[in-house]
């Protein structure tokens, strides 16, 4: 794993990269998250994929890059890395708002884009369409939300916090206690919570057409029953469900290595298939 700085409008955006022979895959995260959110994909992809995950502008490595934020910015951004790279088009995958920064670029950027993958994210979010930003985002996101505006003395307690999440405490690992500790600041989150009300606004009221081949999370943020997206619409969408997961370990648990596969078969049809075979 290498940490890389990536020139971007405003300064640099600190992207994650692992080390793979196959193609380029550029990996959005969700909208408090940060790039290791896909070390165990990385880890299961072992290699058959050059996996870059940027913290998104906004967050982590990335939280001091100035606005304006949003879609577009976060487009521009994946357009920048996959140039810092040399790939003149890219596979692209994204989780949770993610999936709507990387429908953005498919949209904005139609020949950079080879290939899009959403993992439980890029579908227009089931909220009365006058809602208030600040209350879809409780709404939706109520934990991830609220702890933004929290204050941790210790690591150790910011690490409590999400372990007390049912849907992470029950699938405590290394790579869910690097993720947190990335965004921490030594006194709360990294993110920047203007990043956060723009991006949500652009999520909510202009999302861009998603009709990418989507895996699907049964459970939801807290591991209750019904995902963050209800059955109807991800059933409508053609999800593909991975089973025993929630909104997290789709990526940071048990559903690691069933989006690994998903993300080489699209980065690579071909050669994933002979591996197969």
């Amino acid at each position: 794993m290498e940490e890389i700085d990536v020139a971007v409008r405003g300064g640099l955006l600190r992207v994650v990269a692992w080390p793979g022979d196959g193609p380029l895959v550029i990996a959005a995260h969700g909208i408090t998250a940060n790039a290791l959110s896909w070390a165990a994909v990385a880890r299961e992809l072992a290699g058959r994929v050059r996996l870059i995950a940027p913290d998104l502008r906004g967050r982590a490595g990335s939280a001091s890059l100035p606005g304006p934020y949003g879609m577009a910015a976060h487009a521009a951004d994946l357009v920048a890395v996959a140039d810092h790279f040399g790939a003149r088009k890219v596979a692209l995958a994204g989780h949770s708002m993610g999936g709507f920064a990387v429908t953005e670029t498919a949209a904005r950027y139609p020949t950079r884009v080879s290939s899009v993958l959403l993992i439980d994210g890029g579908l227009p979010l089931p909220v009365p369409p006058d809602i208030d930003v600040d209350a879809a985002l409780l709404a939706t996101i109520g934990p991830a939300m609220r702890r933004l505006s929290m204050t941790f003395p210790t690591s150790s307690e910011y690490l409590a916090y999400f372990r007390a999440n049912p849907a992470l405490g029950s699938s405590w690992n290394d790579d869910i206690s690097a993720y947190i500790l990335r965004d921490y600041t030594g006194a709360g989150s990294s993110c920047n919570i203007d990043a956060i009300r723009a991006d949500a606004r652009d999520m909510l009221t202009h999302p861009a057409p998603a009709e990418f081949p989507l895996l699907g999370a049964p459970r939801g943020l807290q591991d209750e029953p019904t995902g963050m997206y209800p059955l109807p619409i991800l059933q409508a969408a053609g999800a593909e469900m991975v089973p025993d997961v929630n909104h997290y370990t789709i990526l940071l648990g048990a559903g690691a290595a069933h989006v690994a596969k998903r993300i080489s078969e699209m980065a690579d049809p071909i050669s994933t298939r002979r591996v197969l075979e």
